[in-house]
């Protein structure tokens, strides 16, 4: 089993900066994929960034040029570093990890981290 523990959550204001951290412990595979959904009230689940162990990226188009996902690999920790967060990117945020290749129904989640951007 993986165990994912999220961080850095809280309250800040429009215009500034959070960052997310997220530790992974257990029985991790190599190589995986590790990520940021986000999921806000009334509102479906969405994938935010992911990045591989070989640090190849993706972002979604809403957070592009915003946020930058990177990762430690030795520490098995990936991070979320948010800039010019507006009140929309206010959400629930869930790390995850996943295999690579992906392997279907294999994935893992952690509980969650709110951000809330105030106007």
């Amino acid at each position: 089993q993986v165990q994912l523990v999220e961080s850095g959550g809280g309250l800040v204001q429009a215009g500034g900066s959070l960052r997310l951290s997220c530790a992974a412990s257990g029985s991790i595979f190599s190589p995986n994929a590790m990520g940021w959904y986000r999921q806000a009230p009334g509102k479906q689940r969405e994938l935010v960034a992911t990045i591989t162990s070989g640090a190849n990226t993706n972002y979604a188009d809403s957070v592009k040029g915003r946020f930058t996902i990177s990762r430690d690999n030795a520490k098995n920790t990936v991070y979320l570093q948010m800039n010019s967060l507006k009140p929309e990117d206010t959400a629930v945020y869930y790390c995850t990890i996943r295999p690579i290749p992906a392997i279907y129904g294999m994935i893992y989640w952690g509980k969650g981290s709110p951000v809330t951007v105030s106007s």
